[in-house]
């Protein structure tokens, strides 16, 4: 089975958390719930391709961090966290949130292609969201000879990225003068 089809990625282990088992999450979602609710979630090791089931006991944010502490059931002291680390959290991307106007799930804008309003000229494809104040937009510019050799990040907000059109897998932006400079 294919995860990226099958699957939301919802956040990353990147560290454990204490020495009772505990892990620090970056999030890769909005819905706080993903994290403190307990139920069932899916563990994707590094260099592998199947996701496991694995029971999320508790959650909780952790403020000033921009991360959340989870307990996982089974792992009770820091080496077994430890050994989690750089594992990916799952969901059934039959668990998809609704979302309300104008809100977009981070998967369904990676790959699409981003182009000038104005011009109609082709900036490059965004390759990643970056979680800050406002989202930022990672795109990769393209070149004339239709390589990719920079990065430019976007703000996503509505003033710079008036367009998402998900049906045609496109993004029309008006940057402000200099945004796009190297």
């Amino acid at each position: 089975m294919d995860h990226k089809t099958s699957y939301l990625e919802i956040g990353k282990i990147v560290a454990a958390q204490g020495l009772k088992g505990e892990l620090r999450v970056y999030p890769n979602t909005d819905f706080p719930e993903r994290f403190e609710e307990p139920g069932q979630r899916w563990l994707l090791r590094p260099n592998q391709t199947e996701p496991e089931s694995i029971e999320l006991i508790s959650g909780r944010y952790l403020d000033g961090k921009g991360l959340y502490v989870i307990q996982i059931k089974g792992i009770h002291d820091r080496n077994s966290a430890e050994s989690l680390k750089d594992c990916k959290l799952l969901v059934p991307a039959s668990d998809r949130l609704e979302l309300e106007e104008g809100e977009f799930h981070v998967a369904d804008l990676i790959g699409l292609s981003v182009y000038d309003q104005a011009s109609q000229e082709l900036i490059g494809t965004v390759t990643d969201v970056i979680p800050a104040g406002h989202d930022l937009l990672q795109v990769a510019k393209s070149t004339p000879e239709g390589g990719q050799d920079k990065t430019v990040l976007i703000p996503f907000v509505e003033a710079i990225v008036p367009i998402v059109d998900l049906d045609q897998k496109r993004i029309e932006i008006t940057p402000p003068p200099g945004l796009l400079d190297l």
